[in-house]
């Protein structure tokens, strides 16, 4: 008896190992920028050049320069002279990029601590020896932003960022690229992250004595390369800016409930 296929049985199984063309040519570019030591402002091969080199389609090989392009890895030109350039992603364009994966995931402020209770301290330490006049003038100048009582919204707004902003000057002294972008990447989770802006704009008077205090022990540690002094006080700066972002918040709830 012939046996004819249902249709379940007609359709092709897909392998989940097989990856589109087009993301193979992506990684043979970038395998291609290491290896030809492309640096940023150098130009990729022209499009006949790399449909050659990779044995592809023009559709496929301008498919995989648009993918590079989204991701920020290069730019292109057109007209005379022009062409795909290796791009200097910023830190910022970084950020957003990984921002976008978190843009539909809950992420909460004990989320963020946790990390960072982990991180900043030793994000300090690697700071100590690369720390110069410049940056603890930085850093003192910061505090000068919040080290008293705001006069309207905008400042209160203002120190808040600042308060942030002194951990980001101190992860950019780190002489750990990677460490210094997931502190950086954090702080930026705080400043944009819905519930943290309604805690940064509600008027409730903040309590900063304490982490100021942290602040000027911290200046003082990293000054004398005390790298046990810096790990301490930034691990119990890190768990108060925790309890009290957690309090905070829960005044918060509180009122949302009650009004």
């Amino acid at each position: 008896m012939t046996h004819y296929p249902t249709p379940k049985e007609s359709l092709p199984v897909a392998d989940p190992a097989r990856r589109k063309r087009t993301d193979e040519i992506v990684d043979e570019i970038k395998r291609t920028i290491i290896s030809d030591n492309l640096v940023p402002g150098d130009r990729l091969p022209q499009e006949k050049d790399l449909t050659t080199r990779f044995a592809a389609g023009k559709g496929t090989v301008r498919e995989a320069l648009k993918s590079l392009e989204v991701q920020g890895l290069i730019r292109t030109r057109t007209g005379p002279g022009g062409g795909a350039f290796i791009e200097s992603m910023s830190e910022t364009r970084a950020m957003s990029l990984l921002s976008n994966y978190l843009f539909t995931r809950q992420i909460s402020i004990s989320d963020i601590y946790a990390l960072r209770k982990a991180l900043e301290p030793i994000v300090a330490v690697s700071a100590i020896n690369n720390m110069d006049q410049a940056g603890f003038d930085k850093l003192h100048e910061l505090i000068g932003v919040y080290d008293h009582e705001p006069a309207d919204e905008q400042e209160r707004w203002d120190q808040r960022m600042a308060e942030l902003d002194f951990h980001g000057v101190v992860a950019s002294y780190s002489d750990n690229v990677l460490l210094a972008f997931i502190c950086h990447f954090l702080q930026r989770l705080l400043k944009d992250l819905a519930v943290c802006k309604d805690i940064y704009q509600r008027p409730e008077p903040v309590q900063r004595g304490a982490g100021i205090e942290f602040q000027y022990s911290l200046i003082e540690a990293m000054r004398r390369k005390d790298a046990l002094k810096v790990e301490q006080i930034m691990t119990e700066h890190m768990a108060h800016a925790e309890k009290a972002m957690v309090a905070l918040q829960a005044t918060l709830d509180e009122r949302f409930l009650t009004d």
